[in-house]
């Protein structure tokens, strides 16, 4: 924990305090963060123009539609393979950097593979649970819903850093994901929701700018379906693909820093909480010094050895 402690993201957090050390991290490895989520952004990009979203904008037939769905159940699978194995390449990266110089983004790669095939299968496994979770909030109508997707992406945030810091042994990060975000349940919960408000409004300026150029205004894509028609069109096109690879990629890395962020406050919290109880054993252990003096007696005390002695 020595060298953990030393982390830039290792403390107790407020909200003030999350966003400034998000953003300071940010900046201080922006370059390498970018480039790396450029690759995983075109990468994902250009895997997703094998999917025709037009040919199924054009089914009225539900059958039909089923079918056409069925044929991009690959395409989708290997997008979302392709995307997590960043995912764990970026944290890798964000967590020992700091620790070690010798860290750079080619080591994180090789390093981190390890770590793959236990976070797909928690993965796999939180996907399912949460499912059930949000299918149960609908049942307390929308904000059951949103709570529930919201819990279920905190737990999700904390799976690679408990992984990577603790050990890949699945059952344990399972368990050890639970417990930190539940210690510090609603500032966790608050946090994420911030922050993906944040994203929200980032994500609808960015698409707003993406889009001008292909259909001249983003509103008129919201009011106009032969205009938002026609910028699927355009999806497919490469100074599209690289505009939509270049936004994703400068966001895409403040999800992992946000992971660690609430991983350290947990830590550090589990940590300070520690060290309070051992201080308050060693001061019930410690000898006082009056225990090193006899204690006074009155003078017609039965244990007062002065009247003892002088019955005698």
């Amino acid at each position: 924990m020595d060298q953990l402690s030393n982390h830039p993201l290792y403390r107790r957090h407020n909200i003030d305090s999350a966003m400034n050390s998000l953003w300071d991290f940010y900046k201080s490895n922006f370059l390498v963060l970018f480039l790396t989520s450029l690759t995983m952004s075109l990468a994902i990009q250009y895997g997703s123009t094998l999917i025709n979203i037009q040919d199924l904008q054009s089914t009225t037939d539900p059958l039909l539609l089923l079918e056409k769905v069925k044929d991009f159940i690959v395409p989708l699978l290997l997008l979302s393979i392709v995307s997590l194995l960043f995912s764990v390449i970026l944290q890798y990266y964000i967590i020992y950097k700091p620790l070690d110089p010798e860290i750079n983004i080619f080591a994180a790669v090789i390093k981190s593979i390890r770590y793959y095939i236990p976070y797909l299968i928690i993965t796999v496994l939180l996907a399912f649970f949460g499912s059930i979770a949000i299918v149960l909030g609908i049942f307390a109508l929308i904000v059951g819903a949103f709570f529930a997707a919201l819990y279920v992406m905190t737990l999700f945030l904390f799976i690679l850093p408990v992984m990577m810091v603790e050990g890949s042994d699945i059952l344990r990060t399972i368990s050890r994901t639970f417990s930190l975000a539940h210690k510090n349940f609603w500032s966790n919960i608050g946090w994420v929701a911030v922050f993906f408000i944040i994203m929200i409004v980032i994500s609808v300026i960015f698409s707003a700018i993406i889009m001008i150029p292909f259909s001249g205004s983003f509103l008129k894509t919201l009011t106009d379906p032969e205009a938002a028609a026609e910028v699927v069109n355009y999806t497919s096109n490469p100074i599209f693909i690289l505009l939509s690879a270049l936004i994703s990629a400068l966001t895409m890395p403040l999800m992992p820093i946000l992971a660690c962020i609430l991983y350290f406050h947990g830590r550090a919290t589990e940590d300070i909480q520690d060290q309070i109880r051992e201080e308050s054993k060693t001061d019930t252990d410690r000898v006082k010094v009056e225990d090193l003096y006899a204690k006074p007696y009155a003078d017609d005390h039965p244990d007062n050895p002065d009247s003892k002695n002088l019955s005698k």
